[in-house]
């Protein structure tokens, strides 16, 4: 934009504080000055850059030169750098202030959006604004690290730009809660999501990435916001491993937990008498877990428990002994592993029952 298109409501008044400070060589008055600062402010209200509107301002003060005196001209160029400094200043202030209430309304919407709160339509209106389509279906990843990140954060910044660098202006929204990454991205674009998780796990030195199913409409943001958080929440209590967690793998827990009290039930009715053993109950739980965990082989959970395999053996025939449940027979052998899952999503035994 040159500067003759800058409208002259912008300069008015420019060129007579030029002739006037130069008549005296004093600087610009205070009233002169917050002039300028606002009719900066103004212009970028207006949409216009401040290259173009410091060209314009240079070109004025070309057309107030061949009027003064030589004396007079001397005074021009400080009042120039005066005036122009004023005005660039009232700009950036109009700019900050943009931004912050850019920010504010990106803020409020992410809240909304993954609260669920606002009238729906209007959510969707908004969320247009941000790059989603409420009405397609969409997913969300949440990551998490050894630290909380926000907006801005080195981080939060490389994963937005290899996001961009990959897939270009794509429907999706890269945001913090709550100390943690979130992604939300169409639902037909999983390579998204996984992407954006391999890029979260790298950069958070290793954290983990919960991944949720893809549901239609702003309340499925919600739900499948909620999945992720609730995946991570599992992997941490039930120590799983895999730095990327996918709620519709973990669907089972949920289906273990809904009723809690025959979940506590089976709990204590099954593992409850491992608490008579020497050590109490943690050591044969954790027995139990690696037993499961390696396919009921037991060489190979005597190695993870740094057991030998005539420990191990000693071990699962004393929870035979204490519970009247066999390891090692397939009936016996779901109640125990089911008992176990329950132990580990309840907390127990730290936590009575």
């Amino acid at each position: 934009m040159t500067g003759a298109e800058i409208p002259e409501e912008h300069l008015a008044g420019y060129a007579q504080c030029l002739s006037d400070a130069c008549a005296t060589g004093r600087r610009l008055s205070r009233d002169e000055l917050e002039a300028l600062r606002s009719r900066g402010e103004q212009a970028a209200d207006a949409g216009f850059g401040l290259r173009a509107l410091v060209r314009a301002h240079l070109a004025a003060a070309q057309e107030v030169r061949p009027r003064l005196t030589a004396a007079d001209a001397e005074h021009l160029l400080a009042a120039v750098e005066q005036a122009v400094d004023a005005f660039a200043e009232g700009h950036e202030r109009a700019q900050r202030l943009a931004i912050r209430q850019e920010e504010a309304a990106r803020r409020e919407f992410i809240d909304d959006l993954l609260y669920g709160r606002s009238d729906l339509g209007r959510l969707a209106e908004r969320a247009e604004r941000f790059g989603l389509l409420l009405s397609h279906a969409h997913a969300v990843a949440v990551a998490q690290g050894p630290e909380p990140y926000a907006d801005g954060y080195p981080v939060t910044r490389q994963i937005e730009s290899s996001l961009t660098a990959r897939f270009g202006n794509r429907s999706i929204l890269l945001t913090t809660k709550d100390g943690r990454l979130i992604c939300i991205a169409p639902g037909d674009q999983s390579d998204v999501l996984t992407y954006f998780a391999k890029q979260a796990y790298a950069a958070t030195d290793g954290g983990r990435v919960g991944i949720g199913r893809a549901h239609p409409g702003a309340g499925g943001v919600v739900h499948s916001y909620e999945e992720a958080l609730g995946a991570l929440d599992l992997a941490e209590r039930m120590e799983l491993d895999g730095p990327i967690l996918h709620a519709a793998d973990l669907l089972v827990y949920p289906v273990l937990t809904r009723d809690r009290q025959a979940m506590t039930d089976l709990v204590v009715s099954a593992l409850g008498p491992l608490r008579q053993a020497r050590g109490g109950a943690q050591p044969l739980i954790d027995t139990l877990t690696a037993y499961f965990d390696t396919g009921c082989v037991a060489a190979e959970a005597a190695r993870r428990l740094a057991l030998s395999v005539r420990a191990m053996t000693y071990r699962l025939e004393r929870i035979h002994t204490l519970t009247g449940y066999d390891p090692s027979d397939p009936t016996h052998r779901y109640t125990l592993q089911t008992a176990v899952i329950g132990a580990r999503l309840l907390d127990w035994p730290d936590k009575e029952l």
